[in-house]
């Protein structure tokens, strides 16, 4: 009887996962409820033929080093900036993320934070908790009406596609920045112009990133970008953390150099900037803009469909890195 390959689970995933990866699989799972350290990491990815983790994971050559047996690597995750994908490119090992099935979680997400942002949603439920509203008043909690104001989306794939599209029930007009190529979606059903970066700074009166962190997007809404946005402006961040330089955001957000800000990943995760927590005009969530059980179960299912065809020597569905598959034999020490 042929031996079950020994898979690890670096923090506990929804069951829809893990009851695929045991019908075939030997798996042992985090215990507790925290991301493993780096040594602790390490000394299971020794004995592991597979490994399904986390964006708090680093998945470098030391992490490679240490798994000589390994077979496939998954993120339970779209984003994979945690991965070194040419490293892992260069000694054969597939690895994969969980694009598709966070996407309208996500958009809806980013939407959630606009309208709290906008409508003062946090801040008048907390007076209300208080105990201390007087009753209602013509000047209380006035905000901002979304519905015809322009939405920038900084990052046209899936997510921001996602959102854009779901902008139409508000006839809000569209522009987007970044991506490879136009978003002929986005053209056709919103009419959304692609602007350069200084142009749609200043013309978009919410902007909502979903971009990928590189090296070019990363602190892309710096100090001098925030300074270009509109007073009036909100920004909502539900792609990556370090896209914004957080502590240029505190200081445009205490001068009220734009209206507010909603954000649900942070740039020191999950550390926020200093001052940024006792500003009333951002909304801070703790990065769960998958947390719904439709999308974290399918994050679950994917993972593990990705890493069983790994270990079975067949094509994952959603591989990084598919350049490996064709020759296993290949794989570098």
């Amino acid at each position: 009887m042929a031996k079950r390959p020994s898979v690890i689970v670096t923090r506990r995933i929804p069951k829809a996962g893990l009851s695929l990866l045991r019908e075939t699989c030997d798996v042992w799972v985090n215990p507790e409820d925290r991301p493993l350290d780096r040594a602790e990491l390490l000394q299971h990815a020794a004995t592991a033929d597979g490994v399904i983790g986390l964006l708090t994971d680093r998945i470098d050559s030391g992490f490679f080093d240490a798994a000589p047996l390994l077979r496939g690597y998954a993120n339970y995750a779209v984003g994979f900036d945690n991965i070194d994908v040419a490293e892992a490119t260069r000694r054969g090992v597939p690895v994969s993320n969980t694009p598709d099935v966070l996407t309208t979680a996500t958009a809806e997400l980013a939407w959630a934070l606009v309208f709290a942002v906008a409508r003062q949603i946090v801040v008048s439920d907390a007076v209300m908790r208080s105990g201390n509203w007087p009753g209602w008043g013509p000047l209380q909690f006035i905000g901002q009406q979304i519905s015809g104001k322009t939405l920038g989306i900084f990052g046209p794939g899936r997510i921001g596609t996602a959102m854009a599209l779901m902008a139409r029930g508000f006839a809000m007009p569209v522009v987007t920045c970044g991506g490879r190529r136009p978003n002929e979606t986005l053209e056709r059903e919103c009419g959304a112009k692609r602007l350069p970066f200084e142009e749609f700074l200043a013309t978009a009166d919410i902007i909502s990133i979903h971009a990928p962190l590189t090296p070019e997007t990363r602190h892309a809404f710096n100090a001098a970008a925030l300074a270009r946005l509109k007073p009036t402006a909100i920004l909502v961040n539900t792609g990556r953390g370090p896209i914004i330089d957080e502590a240029a955001l505190v200081v445009a957000l205490r001068e009220k150099r734009l209206a507010g800000a909603g954000l649900d990943v942070y740039e020191f995760e999950p550390k926020m900037a200093v001052g940024l927590a006792a500003l009333p005009n951002v909304v801070v969530t703790p990065h769960i803009g998958s947390a719904t059980s439709e999308a974290r179960d399918g994050m679950a299912e994917l993972a593990a469909r990705n890493l069983l065809a790994m270990l079975a020597g067949d094509t994952p569905p959603t591989c990084l890195n598919p350049e490996v598959l064709p020759d296993r034999g290949s794989r570098q020490s």
